[in-house]
């Protein structure tokens, strides 16, 4: 199997392939088939800032010496970039040689008429495989959706579960309240492993709190007692003091977006505990690290003259922290907004929170089934302009946009892989 067929075969389960019933046992049953190995994970889940966070987490270890594996989801331009070690994605070469193997055990479970794997579950297989041949010291783990039924949520014994913001997200699929997605998230916190929580609404917090208590899990938070001071933010970085009672440093961010700042400190806290864990993290390579971290289409500057920012914001909390960086840098500057979004999305509320920013509206349909269709949206706002393709939205977005001026694409990550692929094939024919 080459890399093309890797990728129709996937594709493939991607279309006839799937399932309403939660659960893990689908997941488990594969593994079993496959004689998985177990890894040393850190699990993080969350409705935003878990892929930041994971990046960072990542480049912390990988400075502190540790082979270490990321698992991610989704991907913006190829699978391989959800499978990385040391930030280094997985070949293509590779990625083949994974979805044969995985696919001989998945074919046996469809022939004996067990319930098939889901396409996320399948490249979930993928990943406990390939880190295992490849050996790695620590898997971080993404929460591909929730938490509980997660296919990620087999493994039984992580080093450290890290739960980032949670917000309202996926509600047909995680419940319609804060408390009923909490409980769906807290469903990665295990007997006695150490949780270390962003800061939430006192709703979530109480919640997570209380399933911390049930399963004797040692809680690390930050909800109270924390001081920041930033000392310099602009385009190029950030440069800010945090003094909690765990730990006090100045931190250089290279992330743009307000809400990175709460991100990495909430990371400084996880690495606080991985020490306790016995990881042998020093400070200076812990700042490091989160220095160095680089993460695509999140808040992502992509060019000068007009600049232009890519940000993978696709919920209401997303879009509300993005209102804040965009008051934070383009203060000066008149905005044309690219923006394409799904169906299932609160995209009312989203909309609303964005108009009073932005000076031109260029609409767009993502690459996918449950794109919103643009031709069912009415904008109100002076001047609105509609593109089906995402490619001819963003060249419109640059001929009307002047070189002083910003654009800022956002609203769904397919969107924004689109637009990541396009610059991409520019550079190569460049």
């Amino acid at each position: 199997m080459d890399y093309q067929q890797a990728l129709t075969y996937i594709n493939q389960i991607s279309a006839f392939r799937s399932t309403t019933t939660p659960g893990l046992c689908r997941m488990q049953e594969l593994l079993k088939r496959m004689g998985s190995t177990p890894l040393k994970c850190i699990h993080v889940a969350g409705t935003n800032g878990k892929g930041s966070a994971c990046a960072m987490l990542q480049k912390i270890l990988t400075e502190n010496g540790y082979r270490t594996g990321l698992y991610t989801s989704p991907h913006l331009i190829k699978y391989n970039e959800r499978y990385q070690i040391d930030g280094v994605c997985i070949s293509d070469e590779k990625f083949a040689q994974e979805v044969h193997f995985v696919k001989q055990y998945y074919t046996q479970m469809i022939e004996e008429g067990l319930e098939a794997p889901t396409l996320f579950e399948f490249l979930t297989a993928i990943c406990f495989h390939y880190f295992a041949e490849e050996k790695v010291d620590i898997l971080i783990l993404e929460v591909g959706l929730g938490g509980l039924y997660d296919a990620t949520n087999v493994i039984e014994n992580p080093l450290l579960c890290l739960i980032m913001s949670i917000g309202m997200d996926h509600m047909e699929f995680l419940g319609n309240t804060l408390e009923q997605i909490a409980t769906e998230k807290a469903g990665i916190i295990k007997e006695n492993v150490p949780v270390v929580l962003y800061p939430q609404k006192n709703l979530v917090y109480n919640r997570i709190m209380e399933i911390c208590r049930q399963k004797n899990a040692p809680l690390y938070d930050l909800q109270n007692h924390v001081k920041i001071k930033i000392h310099l933010q602009n385009l190029e970085k950030t440069l800010f003091s945090v003094s909690t009672k765990y730990f006090q440093h100045t931190v250089h961010l290279n992330l743009l977006g307000n809400y990175q700042i709460q991100n990495s400190i909430t990371v400084l806290l996880a690495c606080h505990v991985l020490k306790q864990k016995g990881l042998h993290l020093t400070q200076q390579q812990i700042l490091a690290g989160i220095q160095k971290t680089y993460w695509q289409g999140r808040m992502e500057l992509v060019q000068h003259n007009p600049l232009v920012v890519l940000d993978g914001a696709h919920n209401i909390d997303g879009i509300c922290m993005l209102c804040q960086s965009i008051k934070k840098y383009f203060q000066h500057k008149k905005i044309t907004l690219l923006l394409g979004i799904l169906n299932d999305k609160e995209y009312q509320k989203m909309i609303q929170k964005l108009l009073p920013l932005v000076n031109i509206v260029i609409l767009t349909e993502p690459q996918s089934n449950r794109k919103l269709n643009i031709n069912d949206l009415e904008i109100p706002h002076k001047k609105v302009l509609k593109k089906v393709h995402v490619t001819e939205a963003y060249q419109t977005a640059l001929a009307v946009t002047a070189k002083k001026d910003a654009i800022l694409c956002c609203g769904s990550l397919y969107m924004i892989g689109e637009i990541k692929n396009y610059i991409s094939c520019l550079e190569v024919l460049l």
